[in-house]
């Protein structure tokens, strides 16, 4: 029975001009390990009067897949529900050869059996990445790299910080977790670590004060006053204060604002971050 849905999606995708959802899923498709083999050569798309029969094809094709394609399938068609389709620049990007190949790394890299927050981590990022260019495609694909690499963990480090920049680690800790906890603890030792993770991955860092021109200021030198502390410095330090670097911004702004309205892309073919209303909470 596969064999003969196979046929029957490439005879319906071998001829006629269709729109950008053939292309777009089968993007996402061929990325697949064991699927990709069978529809990664087809080029054509589906006509107008081609649609429903695909629809269906496609709807019965996901139903035969294991749970990770089903969904890739969910995500696909939410997508296509948030973006305006029949804006011309936004359909053009989406056909485009450098949006195809994020859709693609997107697949290739995330596990949709990982976690229902990455998946829509996945659709937001597609979503804002078809009608918005705040940042380059290159920069896009490191923050699909990002999704990958960082857990649900560092994710709720990052919206803590991102509501409210300057925060503290004990602020932090606090947002997340609430219950305090001993130095010594491994709950300490791994908040530890998702501080370390973000901070050398360039998406929070320490505040720091900036002139006119953004460059970054040293600080001022501090005159001891009191005799050292004979304990090393608190995973839970109240002192010093983070914030998101432009990048760490950036990838909130790509993968955790909600597009509620359908984008739609300016005179310029550009969106803007008053296009999205923010779900970060």
């Amino acid at each position: 029975m596969i064999d003969q849905f196979k046929k029957q999606i490439d005879e319906a995708l071998s001829h006629g001009m269709g729109p950008t959802a053939a292309r777009y899923a089968l993007a996402c498709l061929g990325a697949i390990p064991g699927i990709g083999g069978a529809i990664a050569g087809i080029a054509g798309t589906w006509s107008e009067k081609e649609q429903a029969e695909f629809n269906r094809l496609f709807a019965a094709w996901l139903k035969l897949q294991e749970d990770e394609i089903r969904e890739i399938g969910i995500t696909i068609f939410e997508v296509m529900a948030r973006v305006d389709q029949s804006d011309d620049e936004i359909r053009k990007r989406m056909e485009s050869p450098e949006y195809l190949r994020l859709v693609k790394k997107c697949f290739r890299d995330w596990s949709a059996a990982e976690s229902e927050e990455k998946r829509r981590l996945i659709r937001n990022l597609l979503t804002n990445a078809a009608g918005s260019k705040i940042c380059t495609d290159d920069v896009i694909s490191m923050f699909i790299t990002w999704i990958d690499m960082y857990s649900e963990a560092h994710f709720a480090v990052i919206r803590a910080i991102y509501k409210s920049p300057g925060i503290t680690r004990q602020e932090i800790w606090a947002a997340v977790h609430g219950e305090a906890v001993r130095e010594d603890s491994a709950e300490a030792d791994l908040f530890k670590l998702l501080i370390h993770d973000l901070s050398t991955g360039h998406v929070a860092r320490q505040h720091r004060e900036k002139d006119y021109y953004g460059n970054f200021l040293k600080p001022p030198q501090k005159k001891r006053v009191q005799a050292p502390s004979r304990t090393l410095g608190s995973a839970f330090d109240d002192e010093k204060q983070y914030e998101l670097t432009e990048l760490g911004k950036q990838f909130v702004h790509y993968t955790m604002n909600e597009i509620v309205p359908k984008i739609a892309a300016s005179a310029s073919g550009t969106g803007t971050a008053n296009d999205a209303t923010a779900a970060i909470g």
